[in-house]
């Protein structure tokens, strides 16, 4: 478990794999989907696929080979015949994520959330009361390129007036790894072993050992 570099002044988290285990939550409301559109559940790659990615662009992975599914898919949401709110009592915390919060809190360091979840986002922080807990919360709805795109990591370092090598980003996926890559910032791989050549953390309390 290496150090990072420098004094961090901000960490920066995702939401899904990280903050969350949300693989039962995304499977049971893509596969609903599946289901209203008269298609298969989703196949291995595809639920990869949605825990990364905006809802609409999951959409278009999973249904936009196939004729007007899409379509469909998307009218179905529009409609609130599948409401996303409704997924988010299958969200499980991470281990002592609001001690670490807290604890950052204390060490006077500042909490952000980047996300690529979109509606969805406001459920989750009410539902769980994670608003006292977050100076800020970008989600794809905020900026106009999501993830891997540096430009929600570029909107947190504006608010807050900190540079590059002022902030972390703790993430679970590659294109969390591309989304810090491109932004100039360090990244922290969170229950990923595919990514060690990174900073690497298995409890998000490890995370003081290195910052």
């Amino acid at each position: 478990m290496r150090k990072i570099d420098g004094k961090i002044r901000c960490v920066i988290y995702d939401c899904d794999g990280v903050l969350f285990d949300s693989l039962e939550a995304n499977t049971k409301l893509y596969n609903d989907l599946c289901a209203l559109v008269g298609r298969h559940p989703l196949r291995e790659e595809e639920m990869q696929y949605v825990h990364m990615h905006t809802v609409f662009e999951a959409l278009h992975f999973i249904f936009g080979k196939e004729d007007d599914l899409e379509k469909k898919a998307v009218e179905i949401l529009k409609q609130k015949q599948v409401d996303l709110k409704n997924y988010v009592m299958y969200l499980k915390m991470e281990p002592h994520l609001l001690q670490t919060l807290e604890k950052l809190k204390e060490k006077g360091i500042l909490r952000a959330i980047n996300t690529n979840r979109t509606t969805s986002m406001k459920y989750i922080m009410e539902r769980f009361n994670l608003w006292p807990h977050f100076e800020m919360v970008v989600t794809a709805l905020d900026v106009q390129n999501p993830k891997p795109h540096p430009e929600s990591i570029q909107k947190i370092l504006r608010e807050f007036n900190l540079r590059e090598e002022e902030a972390v980003f703790v993430g679970d996926s590659e294109v969390d790894q591309q989304t810090a890559k491109a932004s100039g910032i360090q990244f922290v791989a969170y229950k990923n072993k595919n990514m060690v050549k990174d900073a690497y953390i298995e409890d998000h309390l490890d995370l003081f050992r290195m910052i």
